[in-house]
């Protein structure tokens, strides 16, 4: 699947950064995002915890949707979280 922000669909990204965290987030142009954090320009969390690396995406055709998928992940414990990255492909 392309990455292309012309798709306009919604992405929910997971990065896993240096220090072998998971940070999730959501943006159109997930590879746009992604040089983002790697210049520090991104989250707080992921600018002293570069490079980051991209390991998984779920597209969703709307923003509320994306937002709500966001904050699914983000509750899910980091073993759910690995478990996710694990079992589905980067490109969906």
């Amino acid at each position: 699947m392309s990455l292309n922000p012309d798709a306009k669909s919604w992405f929910v990204y997971i990065v896993r950064c240096s220090d072998n965290s998971l940070y999730t987030g959501i943006a159109i142009d997930v590879e746009a995002r992604i040089s983002q954090h790697n210049k520090g320009k991104g989250a707080k969390y992921t600018r002293s915890r570069c490079p980051v690396e991209l390991v998984y995406t779920e597209s969703l055709s709307e923003k509320g949707d994306a937002l709500r998928r966001e904050i699914q992940i983000k509750k899910m414990s980091p073993q759910q979280k690995r478990n996710l990255v694990t079992n589905r492909p980067l490109y969906e």
